[in-house]
């Protein structure tokens, strides 16, 4: 794999689970910890593309 098509997949991930906290936050019944948890993991992927863009 390369590092082009690992960014591409870290972004794509990233994506998705920006669309899962945002569903999450307009559910009223949503859990507080679930979407803590949710915003940690875009943070690492959002870390992670960071430092294979700068490589």
């Amino acid at each position: 794999m390369t590092v082009a098509s690992h960014l591409q997949e870290l972004r794509r991930k990233h994506d998705h689970l920006s669309d899962m906290v945002e569903q999450a936050q307009r559910s009223p019944a949503s859990d507080a910890l679930k979407i803590a948890d949710l915003k940690k993991q875009k943070l690492r992927l959002k870390e992670e593309i960071a430092r294979l863009s700068q490589a």
